[in-house]
């Protein structure tokens, strides 16, 4: 998978993303990483890329050419490679927030395409034009969008196959299927007092699985209730089964019958 950005930082990016499990996965193959200096592509002799608003207002605005001649570069070596058009994602606190989920899906693309916006934004009229997709890390605001994007091209990095020494780890931790990651423990088997769940030391693999599951949805329920609402509509409690009723055993019928017979026989003789 292969990840463009868009910035005036590039230098933050690539010296981020270049060290721990993003960084051995580059150098494996399984990603890589574009941070493109969208000041490259400035017509003015100091390359500069931001102006002020129209309409007046505190702060400048990054113009709208030196992005979108970046980006179009950007597009026509993805094309020249045989790729598609990318999605470009714009960091913007005005996005839908990013989860988990929006990572899994992002993660099924071959390029991605991020903007770092900075100063007091970016012209409307690029945004129009190249962006597919408006995204938050948060409800608050950052002096630019290069960390944000660099949360979000490790969460997604980390579901991209090989990634990963241990592909399994990916599925099992928080967020997937809307709970919250099971408690872990390590060696030493007791510390400070405290024990490890003897469940973990028993060796049975089912009932394992079991208790890390009820631990998952109880540290959901108590930590993030909103997630544990949603895990709960898409798996709600099974009806209990109704108790049959045990039928009273039928007494037998030529007895039945006998009983009938004497009852007629003692009323003919009382006539």
């Amino acid at each position: 998978m292969n990840f463009h950005i868009m910035t005036l930082f590039p230098e933050m990016i690539m010296g981020s993303l270049s060290s721990s499990i993003t960084g051995r996965a580059s150098d494996k193959g399984y990603i890589s990483f574009n941070a493109v200096n969208i000041r490259d592509y400035s017509t003015d002799k100091h390359h500069k890329v931001d102006d002020y608003t129209y309409g007046g207002g505190a702060g400048m605005l990054m113009q709208a050419q030196p992005i979108y001649d970046c980006y179009k570069s950007i597009e026509k070596d993805i094309l020249d490679k045989g790729g598609k058009a990318p999605r470009v994602v714009y960091v913007t606190p005005q996005g839908s927030v990013f989860n988990q989920k929006m990572a899994q899906e992002l993660a099924q693309e071959e390029d991605l395409v991020f903007l770092c916006g900075h100063y007091e934004g970016v012209d409307e009229r690029v945004l129009e034009e190249i962006v597919t997709d408006y995204v938050s890390i948060g409800d608050y605001v950052l002096t630019g969008g290069e960390l944000p994007a660099m949360v979000m091209i490790d969460a997604i990095s980390r579901l991209v196959p090989g990634v990963l020494n241990n592909d399994e780890s990916a599925m099992t931790e928080s967020f997937n299927n809307n709970l919250l990651e099971y408690p872990q423990y390590s060696r030493p088997e007791e510390w400070m007092g405290k024990k490890v769940p003897a469940i973990l030391l028993s060796g049975d693999h089912k009932k394992v699985d079991e208790w890390r599951l009820e631990k998952s949805i109880e540290r959901t329920k108590e930590r993030r209730p909103d997630l544990y609402e949603i895990w709960l509509a898409e798996n709600p409690p099974k009806p209990e089964k109704k108790k049959r009723r045990k039928k009273k055993p039928v007494e037998n019928i030529e007895s039945a019958e006998t009983v009938r017979e004497d009852s007629n026989k003692e009323q003919i003789e009382d006539k």
